[in-house]
């Protein structure tokens, strides 16, 4: 379907409410057997970039990787090191950050055990609603764009002291609340880097609040029957002042600079980070 046709098709919102209404997801289409990507899902320009093909491995391109363990008796390179990644590319990897390999696993175990679950014990929590703390649904865009993304997402939004554990899905409810524990005072540290970065007091950035919210968006990308016509996720660039990423073994993530796209690796034990406001705010991409 031409994009054209798709401006043109009158029923495209219908079945896009279709979709949704199933809360299935993608991976509930992919279970039904489907041998062709649907049209809502086909991508109407080139990936992975709208500046072109041009791309090359991160063999070629040396993305920084800080070692925290570092920050003490060499805190001020620590934090020039920061300070020169998160302005010139906007993402680096960080080692030896304090969260263990352990919890690392546990919670990609965890988010593909919420999305291999049988899809009624799923759409329970499957929904939009942006007051909603804990929800499951498909792909940001397709509503705005032309095409979703060929995603599933479990989100939770872990922001302040009414927050109810009991409302993240069981088979990964332990893992996410360790996680968020290590990932807050893990968010400390950055900030308390960042503000230095930025030439203010350590304990600047935490006092306006930065480490007050902590969203999880786990996502999950079912296996596609054309991936050269979908994509995973969009070229964006995050809202939020700090992204901690972690990527599993498959990869995937991209990201833009100087007009070109560059795969993230998969380096184990690392975290990747994404940085906003004064820093770069990187656009990247899932293909």
């Amino acid at each position: 379907m031409s994009i054209l046709e798709k401006l043109s098709d009158p029923d495209r919102l219908d079945k896009l409410k279709a979709f949704d209404a199933t809360k299935a997801g993608v991976k509930g289409i992919v279970d039904a057997g489907i041998t062709k990507v649907p049209p809502m899902f086909e991508r109407l320009k080139k990936y992975p970039s709208t500046a072109g093909d041009c791309k090359i491995s991160a063999g070629q391109f040396s993305i920084p990787v800080i070692d925290l363990a570092d920050n003490g008796e060499r805190s001020a390179q620590v934090t020039d090191q920061v300070r020169k990644a998160a302005g010139s590319y906007g993402l680096f990897q960080v080692v030896n950050h304090g969260i263990p390999y352990r919890v690392m696993e546990e919670m990609i175990e965890g988010t593909l055990g919420f999305h291999e679950l049988p899809g009624e014990t799923k759409a329970e929590y499957y929904g939009r609603e942006l007051a909603r703390k804990v929800k499951f649904f498909s792909s940001n865009s397709m509503y705005e764009l032309m095409y979703g993304e060929w995603r599933d997402t479990l989100q939770c939004t872990i922001s302040d002291g009414q927050f109810d554990p009991q409302e993240i899905p069981l088979v990964c409810r332990d893992i996410v609340m360790e996680y968020s524990k290590h990932a807050q005072k893990l968010g400390i540290i950055l900030f308390e880097l960042l503000s230095e970065a930025l030439g203010l007091k350590p304990d600047y950035l935490k006092n306006l609040g930065c480490v007050g919210g902590l969203v999880f968006s786990n996502h999950y990308y079912p296996p596609c029957p054309e991936p050269e016509l979908a994509i995973g996720t969009i070229e964006h660039s995050d809202v939020d002042f700090l992204t901690i990423l972690l990527q599993d073994q498959i990869g995937g993530l991209q990201f833009l600079y100087q007009n070109q796209w560059i795969d993230v690796p998969h380096v184990p034990g690392a975290l990747v980070l994404m940085s906003n406001n004064k820093f770069k705010s990187v656009n990247h991409s899932v293909g």
